[in-house]
């Protein structure tokens, strides 16, 4: 089961990432292992428009949050940020 969940800013979610166990020594995400993985999204932007020549005509919107896309168990901790999209930017296969 993929668990979406949406963290008030990056800072909040590698704290957690890391309490949990996952960044290596070089507090880098360890992106999975045979418990888990973790699909990162960050900042989700929609919307928005451009021209042939890629000048942006109408600004994206940003969505609040930094988002994680998380298969395994959940740490208990992470259960007040989970989020449930009526349409995901990425989903697991």
């Amino acid at each position: 089961m993929t668990h979406y969940l949406r963290f008030p800013n990056k800072n909040t979610a590698m704290q957690l990432l890391e309490k949990a166990g996952f960044l290596d020594e070089d507090k880098n995400i360890i992106s999975c292992t045979h418990d888990y993985s973790i699909d990162v999204i960050g900042t989700i932007t929609t919307g928005g428009e451009s021209d042939e020549e890629g000048n942006v005509i109408t600004q994206p919107t940003t969505l609040p949050g930094w988002h994680i896309n998380y298969v395994g168990e959940l740490p208990s901790d992470w259960e007040q940020y989970l989020v449930s999209p009526e349409e995901p930017v990425r989903v697991f296969f």
